[in-house]
């Protein structure tokens, strides 16, 4: 074997170990990620039921009901859309009605989110980063007014 074919066989088996060193931790993850949501996201991509995701929005003021010892449900609304969660545990201290949240869990077929974790933001100006693109892209600002910047066209910019 040459000098040339030796280091080429070295190279392919480096690539090789390396490639098969990335499908394992890829393989390892795989289970672990969970991709974000806002409620209309879930309404047009229509995510298969039992998937396991995170949704973002805010809570809808009057929606929050305590049903048995620890579970509550409520809503979250991105203020185009409304996904109805339950959840079971102790909330944190800082979820409020009217602000926002970032809940972890499954979507059931019934159109429930079913949360294991809930995220409230943690001071009066916070708001989860995934939260605050949700809204900007359904038009809205994190107290639900419509947003409408120069590419919004209204009737009073078409008056000439």
């Amino acid at each position: 074997m040459t000098r040339k074919n030796r280091r080429a066989v070295f190279i392919l088996t480096g690539l090789a170990i390396l490639g098969f060193a990335v499908g394992l931790i890829l393989y390892a993850t795989r289970g672990n990620i969970t991709f974000f949501y806002s409620p209309s996201e879930i309404a047009q991509k229509h995510i298969a039921p039992e998937t396991r995701i995170r949704l973002g929005g805010m809570v809808v003021k009057g929606s929050l009901e305590h049903s048995g010892s620890a579970t509550v449900t409520f809503k979250v609304t991105d203020f185009v859309n409304t996904v109805p969660v339950t959840y079971t545990g102790i909330l944190p201290d800082l979820f409020r009605e009217g602000q926002g949240i970032v809940a972890e869990g499954e979507l059931r077929p019934d159109g429930y989110f079913v949360a294991d974790t809930v995220l409230a933001k943690h001071d009066e100006k916070y708001m989860p980063p995934e939260v605050a693109d949700a809204l900007k892209k359904a038009g809205r600002s994190k107290d639900g007014e419509v947003i409408q910047g120069p590419e919004t066209t209204t009737p009073e910019t078409l008056k000439p």
